[in-house]
């Protein structure tokens, strides 16, 4: 339950540049450059020209005082207790010399509640990238921390493409279903996050096929899980963990609501359907994870668009979310 001292009245939220901050070092790169055969290693030879290309210099930014979030509660009203923590380690930053540092969070919660979407927000909010690493797909460890330059298609890992190619020192990287990381992989896909989820050791990140230290120790980390069990104790203590519990009821009408009129505005075509949408269709929806709504969704206004009808019912919605009232939608 959020605390009322820690939600604003306002929305109005500014985020200026605070600094630039350094991620590598030119020297080391020019001189592993130097090094290389003439005639191999193409790919890494292009690799240490585009860092020099782009140099070392990214934008660390954060906010010119307290973020005024109201609009977060109302539209991620189960992940109160993270957001409370997002604001107090901005507030902490807002008046020092420094730069932002967040504590790596572990959202924990069933499929579908919008972990990964509390971390899209998070990052908007902060003006800063979102990088997203999902776990259920990896089958080799290096996808994080990168591969050898040895090998055959060898590349940088995730966190070297995030600093070097980004335009933040401190983008937010989300570890999407940590606890899914494949066990059959040749090397553990969360042996970097041992060295990444602390401070000082993350000040001289070396991914092994650039093999230059990068300076990840701004990175904000955010990882998502459903069974926290599958997760080393190691790396879970590294991290602030907030269990999210699927929104109840008025929460869950509360979501579809500002799905409703989110999708209704980020589409051209959406300015012809009503502002709002009618107490049955939120009823139905009020039943789906947030994944599932903005699905349903879709489908019900292309089911709409198709009857010629400038509102939603709840028999647009699809069979599946009406409990077999609905019809198959034709929008996906």
């Amino acid at each position: 339950m959020t605390s009322n001292s820690l939600v604003p009245q306002g929305t109005t939220f500014n985020l200026p540049i605070a600094q630039v901050r350094t991620v590598f070092n030119t020297g080391d790169v020019e001189r592993r450059l130097a090094k290389l055969p003439d005639k191999e290693h193409e790919a890494l030879r292009h690799t240490y020209e585009r860092m020099l290309e782009r140099g070392p210099e990214r934008f660390a930014v954060k906010p010119c005082g307290v973020p005024q979030m109201g609009h977060l509660y109302a539209e991620l009203p189960n992940f109160g207790e993270a957001l409370d923590e997002v604001r107090r380690q901005v507030a902490l930053s807002a008046d020092s010399k420094g730069g932002l540092q967040v504590t790596p969070m572990l959202l924990l919660g069933p499929p579908g509640v919008g972990k990964t979407h509390f971390a899209r927000r998070m990052a908007d909010l902060l003006g800063t990238g979102m990088n997203l690493v999902p776990m259920s797909s990896m089958t080799a460890g290096w996808l994080l921390s990168g591969s050898s330059s040895q090998w055959k298609g060898a590349k940088p890992g995730k966190v070297f493409q995030a600093l070097v190619d980004g335009e933040y020192a401190n983008p937010v990287i989300v570890v999407d279903e940590i606890d899914k990381a494949s066990s059959d992989a040749a090397y553990d896909p969360l042996g970097a996050l041992y060295n990444l989820l602390e401070h000082d050791s993350a000040q001289a990140f070396v991914d092994e096929f650039a093999e230059v230290a990068i300076d990840a120790s701004q990175v904000i980390w955010v990882t998502t899980a459903n069974d926290e069990r599958a997760i080393p104790e190691p790396i879970r203590n590294r991290m602030n963990v907030f269990e999210i519990a699927a929104p109840d009821a008025d929460q869950a009408r509360a979501i579809a609501a500002q799905l409703y009129r989110g999708i209704r505005a980020e589409h051209e075509w959406g300015e012809s359907f009503d502002a709002q949408p009618a107490d049955d269709v939120l009823d139905v929806l009020g039943g789906l994870t947030p994944r599932e709504m903005r699905r349903a969704l879709m489908t019900a206004f292309g089911n709409a668009k198709l009857a010629g009808r400038d509102h939603l019912q709840a028999d647009d919605l699809p069979r599946s979310a009406a409990g077999g009232r609905g019809r198959i939608g034709f929008v996906q």
